[in-house]
């Protein structure tokens, strides 16, 4: 799997720590070994633009998605699709404001927006409540089971 960071932003961070989590979740979820994946990290304003401009929202948002190849999950007995999987935005300042909310790390925030994410470039959604449920859970477990392989507690 080829996963690139763009840390376009102050925020000092371990890269090689988001990129395994990326490789993680991207595995359990059956992606095909040659995927493509980008981390982009920005700062707020640079967020606001994107949430604008693709949401229509104001402010910046933690996390957006922006799917290449509309790559799904794979499934036992057949052959994932090769391709990219897209790119993911992060923005620091708004996971560490949420993990001080949360009473977690930054780093562990920006951990579960990656796998949040991931999520999303794979096809998942939280628009419905059953949708929201099942993501979420899908989620917390990749997570955990990342955490757990490191050595880490839990979010």
């Amino acid at each position: 799997m080829s996963i690139e960071v763009l840390n376009e932003t102050e925020f000092s961070l371990d890269e090689t720590e988001l990129v395994a989590c990326a490789r993680y979740v991207m595995g359990e979820m059956k992606v095909h070994p040659q995927a493509e994946l980008c981390l982009r990290l920005v700062d707020e304003p640079a967020m606001e633009t994107l949430h604008v401009q693709w949401m229509d929202l104001p402010g910046p948002t933690d996390v957006m998605s922006f799917p290449m190849d509309e790559l799904r999950p794979g499934r036992d007995g057949v052959p994932p699709d090769e391709g990219v999987l897209g790119d993911i935005v992060l923005c620091p300042s708004v996971a560490e404001s949420q993990a001080r909310t949360a009473g977690h790390a930054t780093e562990e925030e920006l951990l579960l927006l990656t796998t949040h994410g991931i999520l999303h470039l794979l096809g998942f959604d939280h628009a419905e409540p059953d949708e929201e449920k099942e993501m979420f859970e899908l989620q917390r477990q990749l997570l955990l089971t990342f955490l757990a392989t490191r050595g880490r507690p839990g979010v």
